[in-house]
């Protein structure tokens, strides 16, 4: 009678070989009914098809030795007892990965590229109606390889978590999960590399004097992708290790390249602020500070100056994922080059670099009660802006907004009380108008008197809620 651990480890046994048996079928259905049919019918030269298939056919061998000595050691039951020892032989075989990965940005690119023939369009389109496909495309089958190479250490540490320490196969598993994280490391360093050059090849510069030896000396792409400006330019962006290139897409030699578009950015001179919805306007001229725009999210900024030399991109991602991708890969890409160069540079966990000599942004000698996180800065943002939309609350003028960031210590209390209760139906005046504030005139007092009292009012609130919620 087996236990209730035993048969969790049983399970993660015969998951690694159904995987194994799925993915052969995958590789041999991605020759059979893609590879051989484009070859026959010359609707790809064999050349491309070597290019985007790769190695494809020399994996399928590897993977049916592992299943065979996996099947060889099942029980009559249907149980394994033990897998290690196959595992630790047969692992360092995945080493072969590495011509098939480092060969994939080339691929895929090849691939995206002949899509636009429709003879392939039509074929692939025709594939992925029909019911083996699965509604998966091909590079879907040719990306599986890679998927099942960073799994293996999850379904080692699946058996290894239910197998027994008094196992003789927990040793065996432990080295096995050292020897596939070292193959998937370094497998995907020489991806990386790979991925780097590739894209290097196919910068093409406008002019001489936008050639920058920090490009030629990468080795690392951190990151790339689209990105839009704020007059909605589409560009292709590559953060180097040490450099940020802006590009824009072009055909080159019917090739896709991509043309630079400024000057590249050394990393270590970039400044990278974080800019809050609403903050600029699509045509580059900047908004009020309440605004609702849905095409003017996710934006970012980053600038450079040195001596004559200055630039300035506003950026635009996709998504709110997408644009805290790009800002954490230029972060950790500015900190490892300021640390390489012993350079005392803070990193600001949601705006620019701080002053390496002050550590801070702000004056010093300013008390705790007149500091406020950036990150609760763009809650008072956001409930300022929905009390605008609203019209229920007050209409808070810019120069009060930008004092208020300076001094609100605790503005989750003064939203919920101060404007919750005391502002709500009221109208706010502003530093140009007159009007009714807070029940009483403004006119005769003037706008300076109404907004000392706002600032008095801020100040007794910020010291209540130190006494009562903290």
């Amino acid at each position: 009678m087996l236990t209730s651990k035993e048969i969790k480890r049983q399970e993660a046994i015969f998951e690694l070989s159904q995987g194994e048996e799925d993915l052969i079928e995958d590789l041999k259905l991605a020759k059979k009914a893609y590879h051989d049919p484009m070859l026959k019918l010359s609707i790809m030269t064999e050349q491309e098809l070597n290019q985007i298939f790769g190695t494809l056919d020399s994996l399928i061998p590897l993977h049916e030795e592992l299943l065979s000595q996996l099947r060889d050691v099942r029980k009559p039951d249907g149980s394994t007892e033990h897998v290690g020892p196959i595992l630790v032989g047969w692992l360092p075989c995945l080493s072969s990965y590495d011509s098939y990965c480092s060969n994939q940005v080339a691929a895929k690119a090849l691939l995206d590229h002949k899509k636009q023939d429709h003879r392939v369009q039509d074929f692939l389109q025709r594939c992925l109606e029909s019911p083996f496909s699965r509604k998966l495309d091909l590079w879907n089958f040719l990306d599986i390889p890679r998927s099942r190479l960073v799994k293996y250490p999850l379904l080692l540490r699946e058996i290894l978590r239910h197998t027994p320490n008094d196992n003789p196969d927990q040793q065996h598993l432990e080295e096995a999960i050292n020897i596939i994280q070292g193959i998937v490391a370094e497998i995907n360093t020489k991806t990386g590399e790979s991925e780097c050059r590739y894209y290097k090849e196919r910068l093409l510069y406008l002019e001489e004097g936008q050639k920058d030896s920090l490009i030629d000396s990468s080795r690392v792409l951190c990151c790339h992708g689209e990105l839009k400006n704020n007059r909605g330019v589409k560009l292709h962006v590559f953060l180097f290790q040490e450099v940020l290139v802006i590009t824009r897409a072009v055909t080159h030699n019917e090739q896709l390249c991509y043309q630079l578009y400024r000057q590249p950015i050394p990393v270590k001179d970039l400044l990278l602020e974080d800019l809050q919805d609403g903050e600029v306007r699509l045509g580059g001229s900047l908004r009020g500070a309440f605004s609702n725009n849905e095409r003017i999210k996710n934006f970012f900024r980053v600038s450079f100056k040195n001596g004559s030399q200055s630039q300035t991109h506003s950026l635009q991602a996709n998504d709110t994922f997408n644009k805290q991708q790009w800002l954490n890969c230029i972060r950790q890409a500015k900190e490892t080059v300021l640390c390489a160069a012993g350079q005392a540079g803070v990193l600001d966990s949601e705006g620019p670099f701080l002053n390496p000599t002050t550590r801070s942004r702000e004056p010093q000698g300013e008390t705790k009660l007149e500091q406020m996180d950036q990150s609760d800065s763009l809650l008072i943002f956001q409930s300022m802006n929905e009390m605008t939309r609203n019209r229920d609350y007050a209409c808070v003028s810019d120069a009060v907004y930008r004092n208020m960031r300076g001094r609100i210590w605790n503005e989750k209390h003064f939203i919920k009380t101060f404007c919750g209760n005391h502002l709500k139906r009221k109208t706010w005046s502003s530093a140009s108008e007159k009007g009714q504030s807070l029940g009483f005139s403004c006119s005769a007092l003037g706008s300076s008197v109404c907004y000392l009292w706002f600032c008095a009012v801020i100040r007794t609130t910020i010291t209540f809620s130190r006494g009562q919620f903290h």
